[in-house]
């Protein structure tokens, strides 16, 4: 998320019209020196207009020092990335393309084609539509992918679920400390303190989300210039972690057969919904659209608004309001009659809404700056690295499906935003397993990453 100064677009938008104006209107009169490139008063000759800040003229530079994204109006933005979904969910089908998606699932080309738009400069790598998209449609989608829950089939998934979630936790807590004391004499020195400290908010960041990495931040003292550099290697590590999580959803069965995996539970879930898809499937009609738009937007509207009304504290945010209340109204709408509008494609729409979101997700992935802090990112691989062992080896001795151990991990690595997405990426009726485990994730986030941070710090001072 990109914070500005108050009227910092207004300074910007003024100051980039003078540029033109000046380029274009009187070439000679107002056209200015190098030197001068980013003064106001250069521009416009008069003098009442103050000096933008030295932030602001710093932002300038460097926004005008690289090239502006070709796309950026937020509709047309939108219907970029429809068509790339169209085009991939199209090639999926074809025969000529339709080998590499059984390999690579479409979930994991909707994440990674955006991503490739967005740093060659097709699209923005930050726009409000994408803040828009999660905002709104993630809870719409929850409403309506949750509107045909078997919450009783979910119940029988047992405690191997709860298990594998756990592991996540454990591993990340462990994790961070064992990476930081294999290639921490890699860090700049000048870091100092600061670097077991950001690596601290980091670990609440992979258990709980957004709300914990800037409370364990703030608890243990980090400059906000380390949390930056720690978001870096947040988005970049956890972003391709999620991309392979994504990937295991389109290979599950065969995982699942070669460990000799018990997906008993899972089938019946998968066999109870799809019989009852097959029950209630029925021509769409007008009706049909216009109830499931209302319900789906309807729902979203109501999440925010119950939101609002809530408390919100370090680990519940109000975004995690907005998740909670709105899985919760999904899942009391499966009581009623409203559940029948899932065969009228209500599971399709929101399954739009997701694949959207994870589209804007790919596309706010920005490695290109990732590189100039190495050792942070080596850190952050060997610890996810880590993790990703510890649930692969654990998922093969107890035998469990590898859906147990890709929603466990990315409801404490992701939280709610991205924990449906891929408990999704199994099975549409999934989805609330997600929510419900990374609701868990908020609530240890604070606590685990505060037992990281005194390991982090043993560490540190161990080093030096």
């Amino acid at each position: 998320m990109t914070y500005r100064e108050p009227g910092a677009a207004a300074a910007e938008a003024s100051l980039t019209w003078s540029f033109f104006r000046s380029a274009f209107i009187t070439p000679q009169q107002y056209r200015p020196k190098p030197d001068q490139c980013f003064s106001k008063i250069a521009f416009a000759p008069s003098p009442r207009r103050s000096r933008p800040t030295r932030k602001l003229t710093a932002a300038l530079r460097e926004r005008h020092a690289r090239p502006l994204p070709v796309i950026e109006t937020p509709i047309a933005i939108v219907a970029v990335l429809l068509a790339v979904l169209a085009v991939l969910f199209i090639a999926a089908k074809h025969p000529l393309t339709e080998r590499i998606f059984r390999i690579v699932p479409v979930l994991v080309f909707a994440y990674f084609v955006p991503t490739a738009l967005s740093n060659a400069g097709i699209i923005p790598i930050e726009s409000d539509v994408y803040r828009w998209v999660q905002n709104w449609l993630l809870p719409a989608s929850l409403v309506l992918l949750t509107l045909s829950v078997d919450i009783g089939g979910i119940l029988r998934l047992g405690p191997r679920m709860l298990l594998m979630f756990l592991v996540a936790t454990v591993s990340i807590v462990i994790g961070g400390p064992l990476a930081f004391l294999a290639v921490g004499h890699l860090l700049p020195p000048e870091l100092g303190e600061q670097a077991w400290k950001g690596l601290a908010a980091l670990c609440g960041s992979w258990i709980g989300g957004g709300a914990n990495f800037i409370a364990i931040g703030k608890s243990v003292g980090v400059e906000d210039s380390m949390l930056a550099l720690m978001v870096i290697v947040d988005v970049a590590v956890a972003n391709v972690w999620m991309a392979t999580l994504l990937l295991f959803a389109g290979r599950s069965r065969a995982m699942d057969h070669a460990i000799g995996a018990n997906r008993d539970s899972l089938e019946e879930l998968r066999i109870r919904v799809q019989t009852f898809y097959d029950r209630t499937s029925h021509p769409t009609t007008l009706a049909d659209m216009l109830a499931i738009g209302a319900i789906g937007i309807g729902g979203a509207v109501l999440s925010h608004w119950l939101a609002a009304l809530l408390p919100t504290i370090d680990i519940i945010s109000n975004f995690v309001w907005v998740v909670i209340i709105a899985t919760t109204i999904g899942m009391a709408l499966s009581f009623t009659k409203a559940r029948q509008l899932d065969g009228a494609g209500a599971g399709a729409v929101g399954s739009v809404f997701l694949f959207l979101l994870v589209a804007t997700i790919g596309a706010r992935a920005q490695f290109s700056g990732v590189f100039d802090q190495w050792a942070l990112l080596v850190i952050g691989a060997l610890w996810m690295t880590f993790h990703a062992v510890v649930m692969l080896v654990t998922r093969r001795i107890i035998r469990v499906p590898i859906f147990f151990a890709a929603v466990g991990s990315q409801a404490n690595v992701g939280g709610a935003a991205s924990a449906p997405v891929v408990a999704g990426a199994f099975h549409p009726s999934l989805a609330p397993v997600g929510v419900l485990l990374a609701v868990a994730g908020y609530v240890l986030g604070t606590y685990m990453a505060i037992v990281c941070a005194f390991l982090l710090e043993w560490v540190f001072e161990f080093i030096h």
